[in-house]
């Protein structure tokens, strides 16, 4: 890809794998700034080492341990996970391309998520937990190259815990939510959720994206 076709949001190829570009910086060497999907690790990137894909119904992915398949004619309960591919936000709503959000309420096919976003049915799929019959494999560009052992591990998120301590938020520990302007504790944990003090409830993946969140005091260190 060229420099100039590279937007905030996309999924992408690198090394083999599926990325979101979460900022661009071009006074960089490498100026693509990635998450991988599959953990959230972040990466830099050359415009030309990464190939844009644009996830589509029955694609099947990674998401932080855990695979997931694209779901068009689904409709969302609370509890689902929503990919936001057509973003119109209102002024107070905060989300972009290719946002990941759980529902927490829904009204006649709109969503409120748990992060208090109102999204429209026209802007999002739903994320169906799983691999579909004759789902389209987008978390490898090429899957043979992969072995069944990495397979096995990128989904499964005890794995990716047990093996990143960088990824263990822990209770205690306090964020600011950097679009909502609010600082929160951590006051209770699922396996892949936090639950802050005000009752909002963000998948682990979100507080790794600097663009959301911000650490401001981690429970370790603080002793």
């Amino acid at each position: 890809m060229k420099l100039y076709q590279v937007r905030k949001g996309q999924f992408v190829f690198y090394q083999n794998e599926l990325h979101k570009v979460y900022s661009i910086r071009p006074v960089y060497k490498k100026p693509v700034q990635l998450y991988r999907l599959k953990d959230m690790q972040q990466v830099q990137a050359k415009a030309g080492d990464i190939e844009y894909i644009r996830p589509q119904n029955n694609d099947t992915f990674i998401f932080y341990g855990k695979r997931y398949t694209i779901n068009n004619q689904e409709e969302p309960e609370p509890g689902d996970y929503i990919l936001i591919t057509r973003p119109a936000p209102d002024l107070l709503d905060h989300y972009s391309l290719n946002e990941i959000e759980k529902v927490g309420h829904v009204e006649e096919g709109n969503v409120i998520t748990t992060r208090d976003n109102g999204v429209r049915r026209k802007e999002y799929v739903v994320m169906t937990p799983g691999r579909t019959e004759d789902a389209r494999e987008i978390a490898y560009q090429d899957p043979a190259l992969v072995s069944e052992t990495q397979k096995a591990d990128d989904e499964s998120i005890t794995y990716l815990i047990e093996n990143d301590d960088s990824l263990k938020p822990m209770v205690g520990d306090i964020y600011v939510d950097i679009h909502q302007q609010t600082k929160a504790m951590i006051v209770a944990m699922t396996e892949d959720e936090v639950i802050f003090g005000h009752g909002v409830r963000v998948h682990v993946a979100e507080l790794l994206n600097k663009n959301n969140f911000e650490l401001v005091y981690q429970v370790d260190e603080g002793l």
